[in-house]
């Protein structure tokens, strides 16, 4: 096993499920991978964690589509390169046979497995996990993380029990209130995005198109994802926005209408040096249990742009970005999240959105062509 990627330590203190408890009914899970290594790790650490259970464990993508009838999980850690069929070959058929299951993409850190990550999360799974090092730290931090996911991922698929017994939506909270028909929108310098579970498909519909629509802001993005993986992204927004989109580089000046996504690994700030807005990048601490991480990002282009800045918080667990948030609304900044209904986990938005601090609450549909209008200096009000 080799590459450890992600250092977006799932710590359950910042991303614990809600209804996790002892009496819940344990989240069911399949380990598909051909290495027998992985497959132990896994075991181990889905084994130890409370409220979740290992109902099959296959070395190949034909038999975890047979054991999917039976072993009926809710969550799938599916390996990429196996034999007989791939993870990315079987996907397709796993999400028709049961197309509310839960699937966590495992891979190791090379540019071409990060290609096809990109392609699985297109095709419907929910969430990318580098395979560790074999050395303790880095299993510990693998296993760390895995559990969190699933315990997250498991969650949202399954039903929880209201107080008579009966079921009810995991994503059901009290309605969140905005602010927008108060709110004044001001002129838009520059956009932030952060983003987590679900968020390589809510950027891909955000960004879709993006040099088409007009705007000439510059569009900063940290997504919770492990290096190769992030430059993966970086090349795919390119594709569909049509804009100059890469990985922030250290030092290098803020140019209109580019794209700069925060490397894995590395936290994305700004700062005026010379005169110019540059990119700062650092391998500091962990900012709730993540690097990269919203807050830094958020908090450093407060400062630069002030009122001028339009923070925006996609789907994701946790509850990264909401200091940074606190930070740049307090700066005058117009933030936008993502609505619970389109979310794949509404962590990171509902965060923001249940501390009053949205001023918009919409559908991921609508997000391009608002935030386009809003780019281009259209103030009108979303319903």
């Amino acid at each position: 096993m080799t590459g450890l990627g992600t250092t977006q330590v799932a710590a359950t203190q910042n991303q614990r499920p809600e209804d996790a408890s002892s009496s819940a009914k344990p989240i069911r899970v399949m380990v598909a991978d051909d290495s027998v290594v992985a497959r132990v790790v896994a075991r181990r650490a889905l084994k130890a964690a409370p409220n979740i259970q290992v109902v099959a464990a296959v070395a190949d993508g034909q038999s975890a589509i047979n054991r999917l009838p039976t072993a009926r999980p809710d969550v799938l850690i599916l390996d990429i390169e196996m034999p007989i069929k791939s993870g990315l070959e079987a996907l397709p058929e796993l999400l028709a046979l049961d197309p509310a299951l839960k699937v966590v993409i495992v891979s190791s850190l090379t540019k071409r497995n990060a290609d096809i990550c990109m392609t699985a999360l297109r095709a419907g799974a929910s969430d990318v996990l580098a395979k560790p090092a074999s050395n303790p730290d880095a299993v510990a931090t693998f296993s760390a993380e895995l559990c969190t996911k699933v315990l997250n991922l498991g969650s949202i698929r399954r039903p929880k029990q209201n107080s008579t017994g009966a079921d009810a939506a995991l994503t059901a909270r009290p309605r969140p209130t905005t602010r927008a028909s108060t709110h004044n929108w001001g002129e838009i310098a520059a956009i932030a995005i952060g983003s987590s579970t679900g968020g390589p498909q809510a950027l891909t519909a955000t960004l879709n198109k993006w040099s088409a629509q007009g705007a000439t802001q510059p569009v900063f993005i940290t997504q919770h994802m492990p290096p190769m993986f992030t430059r993966s992204l970086a090349e795919h927004i390119a594709r569909i926005s049509g804009a100059i989109a890469r990985e922030a580089v250290h030092g290098e000046v803020v140019e209109p209408g580019r794209i700069y996504l925060a490397p894995g690994d590395m936290h994305m700030q700004v700062a005026d040096k010379h005169g110019a807005i540059r990119i700062m990048l650092n391998d500091g601490a962990l900012v709730n249990f993540c690097r990269p991480s919203v807050d830094p990002m958020l908090m450093s282009l407060a400062e630069a742009y002030g009122s001028r800045l339009l923070t925006v918080i996609l789907t994701g667990m946790g509850k990264d970005g909401l200091r940074g948030v606190e930070v740049a609304a307090a700066a005058g900044s117009s933030v936008i999240v993502q609505d619970e209904a389109s979310s794949s986990v509404w962590g990171m938005p509902g965060a923001v959105a249940n501390a009053g601090l949205a001023h918009e609450i919409i559908p991921i549909e609508f997000m391009a062509d608002r935030l386009a209008e809003l780019a281009r200096g259209r103030r009108r009000h979303v319903a």
